[in-house]
C-alpha cells in the first residue's frame, strides 16, 4: 500500500473527530458552495455537487445547512458566495512533499495561514511546480467494507467498477479505495450504485506518483503539520506523498 492510501485511512478516521470540532462541517459546506457555483444548483445536472451533498449527508451535516449552501453557491439570495481555489506547495519534515488546496475569499489570509502553519511545524514552502509534478489528479472513491446488506470484499468492489474505468482498488482495512481518472469518477460512482454498494466519498484528489519512506518520528511530525494546516478554515485538503509501514501507522494510531 502506498503512503496516500495509509493517509486516506488515517484521514477517514480523523474525519469523525474533525466533525465533532465543527471543522469538517464548515469544509463540507464550502465544497457544496463551490460545486454549486461552478456547475449550477441542480443536483441532477451537476455530478460534483451531487457528490458534495452526499458526502455532507453521510457526515451528518444538517439538511438546512446543505440547502442553504446550495443556494449560496448557486447565487440565490443576498448571501451568495464566491471562492477562489489556490494551491500551495511545500515540504514536511523528512522530505515529504505537500500540496495544500485552499478555497478562500481572501488570498492574503490564506497565504499567511499556510505559511505560518508550515514554519511553526517544521515545514517549508516550495516554489510553484517544484512539488506538484510528483502528484497526478485522480478520482478517488472510498467504499466502506461494512454495507447495509453485510460485508463486502475487494473482489466485489473490483467486479463492480472494472468496466466503468477504475484503475485500481486498494484495501484500506475496513474500507476500499477505488482509483480512476477524474473524467471516469461519475461512471465509477454510478457503477457502484448500480451494484448496490454504498460509498463514503467520491472526490477528485491528488495521488502521489513518487513516495518517501518515513519512520515513526517523521510521520508523527508530518501528521502534526497536516493537522495544523487543516485547522485553517481556508485549507480544504492536504495531499502528502509519505509511505509508512503498517507497524509504524499502528503506533501513530
Amino acid at each position: 500500500m502506498s503512503g496516500h492510501s495509509k493517509w486516506a485511512t488515517t484521514k477517514h478516521k480523523k474525519a469523525i473527530v474533525d466533525a465533532k470540532r465543527g471543522k469538517m462541517f464548515a469544509k463540507l459546506v464550502k465544497n457544496i458552495e463551490v460545486a454549486a457555483r461552478a456547475g449550477g444548483p441542480d443536483l441532477d445536472g451537476n455530478p460534483t455537487l451531487y457528490d458534495a451533498v452526499q458526502k455532507a449527508k453521510r457526515s451528518s451535516v444538517p439538511l438546512d445547512n446543505i440547502n442553504r449552501a446550495v443556494k449560496r453557491g448557486g447565487g440565490v439570495g443576498d448571501d451568495a458566495v464566491d471562492y477562489m481555489t489556490i494551491m500551495y506547495e511545500g515540504y514536511a519534515p523528512g522530505g515529504v512533499a505537500l500540496l495544500v488546496e485552499c478555497l478562500t475569499d481572501n488570498r492574503n489570509r490564506a497565504a499567511m495561514e499556510v505559511r505560518t502553519a508550515m514554519t511553526r511545524n517544521g515545514g517549508s514552502m516550495a516554489d510553484p511546480g517544484s512539488v506538484s509534478y510528483m502528484f497526478h489528479r485522480k478520482g478517488v472513491i472510498i467504499v466502506p467494507a461494512e454495507q447495509d446488506g453485510g460485508e463486502t470484499n475487494e473482489d466485489d468492489v473490483l467486479m463492480a467498477v472494472l468496466d466503468a474505468g477504475a484503475e485500481e482498488v486498494n484495501d484500506l482495512d475496513g474500507s476500499f479505495e477505488v482509483i480512476s481518472e477524474p473524467t471516469d469518477l461519475v461512471a465509477v460512482r454510478t457503477a457502484l450504485q448500480e451494484a448496490g454498494l454504498e460509498y463514503d466519498s467520491a472526490d477528485a484528489a491528488f495521488v502521489p506518483t513518487v513516495t518517501v519512506d518515513v519512520d515513526l518520528e517523521s510521520v508523527t511530525k508530518v501528521l502534526r503539520l497536516i493537522d495544523a494546516l487543516e485547522d485553517s478554515d481556508d485549507v480544504q485538503n492536504v495531499f502528502a506523498n509519505f509511505d509508512a509501514s503498517d507497524e509504524v501507522m499502528s503506533q501513530v494510531d
